[in-house]
């Protein structure tokens, strides 16, 4: 067996792993790139033989070879299990003939070998159907997830970034965590933010403040405007939802919004929306930014005259990264109930290696630290997000970006 995976890559390994059940379904029965499954059933039938022929005539084992296709129906495809009913069946032959003709066990077992071989080629070919439609689901799911996370190219927006997201639910492999970078004529934006909720309904929010995202950090030279215009959508969409008569009318996310404007290379701009404040994770070490102030998108009208929050600006060492997690990373708990201390990992991590600052080292640093906390049994969508600008090489916009 192998376990392909480019090593040379923090971020190849267990990319999208949600639970510990993934690791079983990077483990096929394969040698070079060949399935081996088929040997299972054969081992078994060549076993089944060779016992039945070193036992005695009052106890027989042949009968056991109507186990075979079923076992074959498990693990290999249609053909090769109908090969493995016809081959169980003609050693059952084959070998209670060799017997006298007192100890053969005839007719009765021939006939649950052959009826065994029928039905295990039909539930052979049923497990491949729903096999199918699962990879159909998982490719629809796929997609989905590019549209709404689509791919973000090396140091878009004059970034460097890597994200890992991580799905509680392996076979639903989107939920409702989304994060963007969008450039434009006033500085490059960045949001990450978690929709409450599971299911659908999360995904379709999500998509929204994206795509609201997306076009209002393009044309608002003002963050504060760019925070005003995700209020605004996240309220519309609840009245939308309600009026459809749904049940999630009360739905509302958690956000980070951060701007890096092109006149001050060395400041980041950021709302925060009751989202975990974002880490500054350097050479020097790990600090966290200023606490939210500020109500979750969708939840002005329902706490009127508290305020929106308000722009906070920081100052960042060149080699400093924004490190940005969802719930996932910090609600992670191991057997005994203790909560992953990410910002006490990741310091020790600088301090063993200084090169962890880099996005791609450190998201995949905290998404292993994350999944070997909790056991890999994640309770929540995860995602982990760090963005830092691009050494000499500060913020640029050109009207064919994003």
């Amino acid at each position: 067996m192998r376990f392909v995976a480019r090593r040379q890559d923090p971020l190849a390994r267990l990319p999208r792993a949600g639970r510990v059940e993934a690791f079983a379904q990077r483990l096929p029965l394969e040698v070079r790139g060949h399935s081996i499954a088929w040997l299972v059933p054969l081992l078994m039938l060549v076993g089944v033989a060779v016992a039945d022929w070193n036992t005695s005539g009052g106890f027989r084992l042949i009968s056991w070879a109507a186990l075979v296709p079923a076992i074959a129906a498990a693990l290999c495809p249609v053909w090769i299990t109908m090969c493995f009913a016809v081959l169980a069946l003609a050693t059952y032959v084959g070998v209670d003939t060799a017997w006298p003709h007192q100890d053969r066990i005839g007719a009765p077992d021939l006939i649950l070998v052959a009826v065994s071989g029928v039905l295990s080629t039909l539930a052979c070919a049923v497990r491949q159907r729903g096999e199918r439609r699962l990879v159909r689901i998982q490719d629809i799911a796929d997609t989905t997830r590019r549209t709404l996370l689509r791919p973000l190219p090396p140091g878009f927006g004059g970034l460097d970034h890597a994200a890992v997201y991580l799905t509680a639910d392996i076979e639903a492999r989107v939920g409702g965590d989304f994060y963007d970078i969008q450039p434009g004529p006033y500085g490059t934006r960045v949001v990450l933010g978690d929709v409450q909720g599971k299911g659908l309904g999360a995904v379709e929010t999500a998509g929204a403040l994206l795509g609201t995202f997306r076009e209002a950090a393009y044309h608002e030279a003002d963050l504060m405007a760019v925070a005003g215009r995700l209020e605004v959508r996240m309220l519309r969409h609840r009245l939308h939802t309600s009026a459809l008569g749904r049940d999630d009318g009360d739905r509302f996310a958690t956000a980070v919004l951060l701007g890096f404007p092109p006149d001050a290379p060395e400041t980041v701009e950021f709302v925060n929306f009751g989202h975990d404040p974002p880490l500054v994770a350097g050479p020097s070490g790990v600090r966290r930014l200023p606490a939210a102030h500020g109500l979750p998108l969708g939840m002005s009208d329902l706490a009127p005259g508290t305020g929106f929050p308000d722009t906070v600006s920081v100052r960042l060492g060149a080699e400093e990264t924004l490190l940005l997690t969802t719930d996932g990373v910090t609600e992670a708990r191991d057997p005994g109930g203790t909560f992953y201390p990410l910002p006490d990992d990741v310091a020790r991590g600088l301090a063993s290696d200084p090169r962890l600052a880099e996005p791609r080292r450190l998201v995949a640093y905290v998404r292993d630290g994350t999944l070997r906390h909790c056991r890999g049994r994640l309770s929540d969508d995860t995602t982990i997000f760090a963005v830092r600008r691009r050494v000499n090489d500060p913020t640029r916009w050109t009207p064919h970006t994003g």
